[in-house]
C-alpha cells in the first residue's frame, strides 16, 4: 500500500504545483504562465491520484 500512497501524494502535490504555475496562479519562477507547465501539471497530477487509488484499492483489498 505504501509503495503507492506515498509517491501518489508527492506526484500529485508537485502536479497541482507545476498546474498553478503554469497558469500563473503561483508567480516567482521560469515555469509561471507557461503553457508547457500548464498541461504537465495536470497530467502529473491525475497520475499521482491513480497512485493514490491503487494504494488505497490494496489496502481494502488485503482486508
Amino acid at each position: 500500500m505504501w509503495p503507492f500512497i506515498v509517491p501518489g501524494v508527492i506526484l500529485a502535490a508537485v502536479g497541482l504545483l507545476w498546474t498553478l504555475q503554469g497558469l500563473n496562479v503561483l508567480g516567482g519562477s521560469a515555469m509561471s504562465g507557461s503553457a508547457l507547465w500548464a498541461t504537465i501539471g495536470p497530467i502529473v497530477l491525475v497520475a499521482g491520484l491513480v497512485l493514490i487509488g491503487i494504494g488505497i484499492a490494496r489496502r481494502r483489498r488485503a482486508r
